[in-house]
């Protein structure tokens, strides 16, 4: 017997070094790779759950809630945003989606997968709902959830949240709150909200590898999906059996649904360990003066102008920036990667070929980053307009 596909024989992996300061992932602080390497225990073991009961209690510090369903989900930021349609929709629910940017067309198509009758209310790329846009959308359309994105990364833009959370309330319906690009790295106080549902990825200003997210249900949610009429239709991210394996008293015996990723949790973990050493106020702030450098250098160079014209509504994580049109945003981005290894990130949806996004996100959000990323820009504006020679 002999094999039929011939061995490929290659060489070992070795990706390219890159500084990336796009719209994620980030760089991870180096104590975040060596707990990826330390030894892997069973998803049941003693020793792995009291690790993830840690990981549950900074979450709820970088949430700022006390929500006891607090918990890391296995996949990325997306795998979290669905588990939450899935478990707070029952066919025929009536969802109100606030569409600011690529990411509220995509929350169109999800939610609508899990039967929900999709109700919309839209605002340009770069601007943020105001409270009475989202007054006037519940009072039209009476839904049962409302999902809105604290952070749009498509645009970088960063919503106000006084007042939304009482007004869900005054209406009876849910609201969902897409965290991804803020956590860490921008105020969020899940409780003084009156936040029903979360989720975010660990990707970005949390400063994890891509592949472990988390989600954070109230009182409110948990209620939602324990009076469901009807199963959760994915079982994968059916919270009713993960809340037995994740979510048990001290002392009651859990029960097995899938293999948690033992080295992602440790990761997590270990990323939110080094924002609970900086304390988070501290972690807020620094994000925020490294995007006001950032502001400031790009103030300063002619032809680019900040896609968020209002600073107070700007995610401080990830900048959009309108370059010179006679510089095309594609060749901007080719010549910092192939000629620094650095990445930054085009746009999306209606925005692309418009602009480029920068982000400052976790361990990668520092002065010196901004210096090099500036430096680089600028070398690559002379280098498309022919004053160097281009890559």
């Amino acid at each position: 017997m002999h094999l039929e596909v011939s061995n490929p024989k290659l060489s070992p992996t070795n990706p390219p070094r890159r500084l990336l300061l796009g719209p994620g992932p980030q760089n991870a602080h180096p104590r975040v790779h060596s707990a990826m390497a330390l030894p892997q225990v069973g998803h049941m073991d003693p020793g792995f759950m009291f690790i993830m009961e840690e990981t549950k209690s900074l979450l709820k510090y970088v949430w700022q809630t006390s929500n006891r369903f607090t918990i890391p989900v296995s996949g990325t930021g997306s795998a979290a945003w669905e588990a939450a349609i899935a478990n707070l929709t029952e066919p025929g629910d009536v969802h109100l989606i606030c569409v600011n940017g690529y990411f509220g067309e995509r929350a169109l198509d999800m939610h609508s997968r899990y039967g929900a009758v999709i109700r919309k209310i839209s605002k340009p790329d770069g601007e943020v709902f105001a409270l009475d846009d989202i007054r006037a959308g519940i009072q039209e359309h009476k839904p049962k959830l409302v999902w809105l994105c604290h952070a749009e990364t498509s645009t970088g833009t960063l919503q106000p949240m006084d007042g939304v959370g009482d007004l869900c309330r005054e209406n009876n319906c849910l609201l969902l709150l897409d965290t991804v690009t803020s956590i860490c790295g921008s105020p969020i106080y899940l409780d003084k909200w009156k936040i029903d549902a979360a989720y975010a990825g660990g990707q970005k200003c949390m400063g994890c590898p891509p592949g472990v997210s988390c989600l954070s249900f109230n009182d409110r949610a948990i209620s939602k999906l324990e009076k469901r009429n009807s199963p959760v239709a994915s079982w994968y991210l059916d919270l009713t059996m993960i809340k037995k394996y994740l979510d048990v008293p001290t002392g009651a015996v859990r029960t097995y649904h899938h293999t948690a990723p033992i080295s992602m949790i440790y990761a997590m973990r270990e990323s939110l360990q080094l924002v609970s050493e900086e304390g988070l106020e501290a972690a807020w702030a620094r994000h925020k003066d490294v995007a006001s450098l950032l502001y400031k250098k790009l103030s300063e160079m002619e032809g680019f102008e900040m896609h968020v014209k209002d600073q107070a509504i700007r995610n401080p994580a990830l900048t959009t920036v309108r370059v010179p049109t006679d510089v095309p945003p594609d060749q901007l981005i080719k010549y910092v990667r192939e000629k620094y290894e650095i990445e930054i990130g085009g746009g999306l949806g209606s925005l692309k070929d418009k602009i480029i996004r920068i982000g400052l996100m976790g361990y990668n959000a520092r002065p010196d980053n901004v210096l090099l990323v500036i430096a680089a820009i600028k070398e690559a504006v002379d280098a498309i307009r022919g004053k160097t020679t281009t890559v």
